[in-house]
């Protein structure tokens, strides 16, 4: 039986090229959309430090 198993899994590589290949480009895939979650959220950081610099700015300008 191990014979037929090693036989089996031997003969034909193309869908293991094949699934290699895809799992490279969703790899790929993974690290450009984990990079673009890391630059939204620094952006997000940045404009929410921008927000509340305006709001106390603006705290400060009213009339009491």
């Amino acid at each position: 039986m191990a014979k037929a198993l090693l036989g089996h899994l031997g003969r034909d590589t193309a869908p293991t090229a094949r699934l290699d290949s895809e799992n490279a480009r969703l790899r790929g895939r993974v690290a450009d959309l984990e990079a673009l979650v890391r630059h939204l959220s620094e952006e997000n950081d940045r404009l929410v430090a921008d927000l509340a610099l305006v709001r106390e700015r603006d705290a400060v300008m009213q009339p009491a």
